[in-house]
C-alpha cells in the first residue's frame, strides 16, 4: 500500500496488521488517586496487580513501555495494570513507595501478590521479568 493509500484509506477496511495492532491493547487501569492503593493491595490477595510507572517526559521511559506495550500478553482476568503518570501524580508515587516499601525509579514496574510487593524492577529491566510466573 503507498503512502497516499495508508493516508486516505477508508477506515472500514482492516488488513491484518490493523487487526494484530487491536487484538495487542494493553489493558491499562489508570492510577490517579492515592485511594486506589488499598484497593489493589486487597485485589492482590486473589489476582496478581502490576503498576508501571511511566514518565511521559523521559524518552528512556517512552523507550521502556513501549518494548513493554509489545511483549505484554496477558489478559484482565488473570491480572490487573495500573499505570500511573508521573508527571501528574507524584503523590502517589510516594505514596507507593512508603506503602509497598519499594524506592520510587522511573519507569518502575511492582509486581503485587497478598498485598506485598514480590517483584519489581526499572529501566531496561522492566522487559526482562517473567510476568507469567507472578500469576
Amino acid at each position: 500500500m503507498g503512502l497516499l493509500d495508508k493516508l486516505f484509506a477508508s477506515t472500514g477496511s482492516t488488513n491484518e496488521s490493523d487487526k494484530s495492532k487491536q487484538q495487542n491493547v494493553t489493558p491499562w487501569i489508570d492510577l490517579n488517586q492515592v485511594e486506589q492503593l488499598e484497593n489493589i493491595a486487597e485485589k492482590s490477595k486473589s489476582k496478581t496487580q502490576y503498576i508501571f510507572k511511566h514518565s511521559t517526559r523521559c524518552g528512556v521511559s517512552r523507550m521502556v513501555i513501549s518494548q513493554f506495550k509489545k511483549n505484554y500478553k496477558l489478559s484482565e482476568a488473570e491480572a490487573d495494570l495500573y499505570y500511573l503518570d508521573l508527571l501528574n501524580y507524584r503523590a502517589i508515587s510516594a505514596e507507593i513507595a512508603e506503602k509497598f516499601q519499594v524506592m520510587h525509579e522511573s519507569p518502575q514496574l511492582l509486581v503485587i501478590k497478598n498485598g506485598v510487593v514480590v517483584a519489581h524492577d526499572s529501566h531496561s529491566g522492566i522487559n526482562t521479568l517473567d510476568l507469567e510466573k507472578f500469576l
